[in-house]
């Protein structure tokens, strides 16, 4: 397909805006939406530094798709960003991720819907969620652990050993901030850092709800092997054996 001098410039320009502020208004770059020789431009062009675009409600996103992109968020900036100085530490990244995997599964009935099965989440049942998870992890042999470890890359043993570590205190959410070493501190930590990416919105009460980004996001690459390397069929199935073993339990 060949391209006029003009739509090129253009579809620079609206790539332009998207690597400067990572989203732009639909209304402001209107051509990419109507125009399909400067949408497939600006595709190429976001393909080249390993981003996609998405399209979700009224914003149009340029999101990184892959760690080499240099609009990947680095383990640097996470740190300096929004880690306090007792948890700058990689694996605090990781347990980081871990509790934002449990997070979109509440929404999506464990990665098992297409569509998000309620409409906000409580930060008390998010706790409750990585808590739980985390119950799961410890009753599995730390040399079994240690063979997962190899299998999916994460370090589960000092995943779980941080987490413990971890107070686990009741006092309101808002209360606890970055200086306070509890668990609700760290998910406030990650909530700040999701609300910064426009993946969450707070709806007060110390609810969130999901952003049409987030959504996006987790349909196309969050449920496919290629992104996730079966780290949702290992959470979620340990998840799905405890609370068989506990309802067999009663039996």
């Amino acid at each position: 397909m060949e391209f006029k001098s003009k739509e090129i410039m253009e579809a620079f320009n609206i790539y332009s805006k998207l690597a400067l502020k990572g989203y732009e208004d639909k209304d402001e770059i209107r051509s990419y939406i109507v125009d399909d020789k400067i949408r497939e431009l600006v595709n190429e062009f976001a393909h080249e530094v390993d981003c996609t675009i998405i399209l979700a409600g009224e914003y149009i996103y340029m999101v990184p798709i892959a760690v080499t992109s240099p609009f990947h968020i680095s383990n640097e900036e996470l740190r300096r960003k929004y880690l306090p100085s007792k948890q700058q530490k990689n694996l605090y990244i990781y347990l980081m991720y871990v509790t934002i995997i449990i997070l979109f599964g509440e929404f999506y009935d464990s990665y098992q819907s297409l569509e998000p099965t309620r409409s906000f989440l409580p930060m008390d049942n998010w706790l409750k969620s990585v808590n739980d998870y985390m119950t799961t992890l410890e009753e599995i042999d730390k040399e079994e652990l240690k063979e997962f470890e190899k299998e999916y890359e994460y370090n589960w043993v000092s995943i779980l050993e941080e987490w413990n570590a971890l107070d686990d205190l009741r006092e309101d959410v808002k209360v606890q901030d970055a200086r306070t070493n509890s668990r609700f501190s760290f998910l406030n930590t990650v909530k700040n850092f999701l609300e910064d990416q426009a993946l969450i919105v707070d709806i007060g009460n110390d609810e969130i709800e999901l952003t049409e980004k987030s959504k996006t996001i987790i349909q196309r690459y969050y449920m496919d092997y290629e992104y996730n390397r079966g780290i949702l069929d290992f959470m979620y199935g340990l998840e799905r054996e405890r609370r068989e073993n506990t309802d067999a339990s009663h039996i």
